[in-house]
C-alpha cells in the first residue's frame, strides 16, 4: 500500500487541527511515502522557514531506518556513533528525535512516515499521530 495524496492531506489537516486544540505554536508537516519521497507538505502561518527541513528529517530518518523518532533518539542517546554514521550515510538528514512518526497499514506494513515540527517533539509526536489516526492508519512513535 502506498499514501495516497488524499491520505497525505487528511493525515496534514489533522495534525494541523491537534496543534490549533492543543495551543502549540506553529507547526510543518511533512507526510513521506515509503522510500522516503515527499508526498504532502504544509508550513502553518508563523513557523520558521527552516522548519520544512527539520520535520523532513524527523520523518526521513523513521522511514529509512524503519524506526520511530523516540527509538531513534534512545539509540542516539545509548550508541552516538551509529546515529553519527547513519547521518554521514544519508547526508545529514536525519534528526532523531520524537515527531518523526512510522506509519502502518492494517497488515503492519510501513507505508511512510510523518515529521511534524514546531513545539516540543512530544508534542509534534502528538500532532503527528493525531493525523495519522485520522486517515485510519497506525502511528508509531
Amino acid at each position: 500500500m502506498t499514501i495516497s495524496l488524499r491520505k497525505a492531506r487528511t493525515i496534514i489537516r489533522k495534525a494541523l487541527e491537534k496543534g490549533r486544540e492543543m495551543e502549540l505554536k506553529p507547526l510543518s508537516v511533512v507526510v513521506l511515502d515509503a522510500g522516503g519521497h515527499v508526498q504532502a507538505f504544509e508550513r502553518e502561518d508563523g513557523a520558521a522557514p527552516g522548519r520544512f527541513a527539520i520535520a523532513h528529517g524527523k520523518a526521513y530518518g523513521a522511514v529509512m531506518l524503519g524506526m520511530a523518532g523516540t527509538a531513534q533518539m534512545a539509540r542516539a542517546e545509548q550508541q552516538a556513533y551509529f546515529m553519527d554514521a547513519v547521518n554521514g550515510l544519508f547526508g545529514g538528514q536525519v534528526v532523531p528525535v520524537p515527531g518523526g512518526v512510522l506509519m502502518r497499514d492494517r497488515k503492519g506494513a510501513v507505508i511512510g512516515a510523518v515529521g511534524v515540527t514546531g513545539d516540543t517533539s512530544d508534542n509534534d509526536a502528538i500532532a503527528a499521530v493525531a493525523g495519522i489516526e485520522a486517515a485510519s492508519l497506525s502511528a508509531e512513535i
